[in-house]
């Protein structure tokens, strides 16, 4: 398959880094990008000279959500009935592909980390940041919880909470702290840090390591964590039939970034941020 979204780069001979590669729209997700992102990481999955692969972003960013200007309802990258509220089932079952992949799968975040890209850097099972990355669900604002809703999973009640009734960002420092994140790095060092971890990974056979990642999930699923995360689409759903969203929703339509500036002039982040 031609690559038009996804650039894949061989770091060693065990380790892949694929980039999410849309920089001029901040590595925004479409279906399209899904489609060859998901395709890649199978593909990936299935090489045995593969041990562990790096997923990054191309251009100033990780990634900052989902493409709002593309119609998400066509050319999905995989199968999920259409009915009311497939969108947050959708995303969630692409999550678990990520997350029940045998090969290691390591996030390295820069930038912009939102929405759909914190969702994103979610499924994979390792996370690293750089200090200044900002990592934030500002959807929650104006529309509906995240499709995905791992944050009280990884983050714990409080912290957790604070994200969803604010909107705010996080650092990748704070990321780190809380539990998004394993760590953080200086912005300039994170390529290098990140690829001494794959290669750490790398080192371990893959038969192994397949156990040992399903080990850790067998222990997050027996506490729920797979059907809290399920259960978490149905209040996605039930959010979009909501009256302020119903209202976001036809603001969208007329205008995307004149709705998004709307929705973040009265807290002054993101799009509205003023700039040093």
């Amino acid at each position: 398959m031609k690559l038009e979204f996804i650039e894949i780069e061989k770091i060693s001979d065990h380790v892949r880094k694929v980039y999410l590669n849309r920089p001029e729209k901040r590595n925004a997700l479409c279906n399209p990008l899904r489609q060859e992102l998901f395709s890649s990481l199978e593909d990936l999955d299935n090489d045995p000279e593969v041990k562990a692969i790096i997923v990054a972003g191309k251009g100033s960013c990780f990634c900052a959500g989902y493409d709002l200007s593309y119609n998400n309802k066509e050319d999905l990258p995989y199968h999920t009935s259409t009915t009311d509220g497939f969108w947050p089932r959708h995303v969630t079952d692409g999550a678990f592909k990520i997350w029940d992949l045998s090969t290691p799968v390591i996030a390295e975040v820069h930038g912009y980390c939102l929405a759909g890209g914190t969702e994103l850097a979610a499924s994979c099972d390792l996370v690293y940041v750089a200090h200044d990355a900002e990592i934030g669900y500002p959807v929650v604002r104006s529309m509906s919880p995240p499709d995905n809703q791992f944050f009280p999973w990884l983050m714990g009640m409080r912290n957790a909470m604070e994200m969803m009734l604010t909107g705010e960002s996080i650092s990748g420092e704070e990321a780190a702290t809380q539990g998004f994140a394993n760590k953080s790095f200086d912005p300039e060092k994170i390529s290098e840090e990140v690829k001494k971890i794959a290669e750490k990974v790398a080192k371990v056979p893959s038969d192994i390591q397949a156990i040992n990642k399903r080990a850790v999930h067998r222990q997050m699923e027996a506490m729920g964590m797979r059907n809290g995360i399920r259960a978490g689409t149905e209040m996605q759903a039930l959010a979009m039939h909501s009256k302020s969203t119903q209202e976001h929703l036809k603001e969208l339509a007329s205008g995307l970034k004149e709705a998004l500036t709307k929705r973040d002039k009265e807290f002054g982040d993101y799009r509205t941020k003023k700039k040093d």
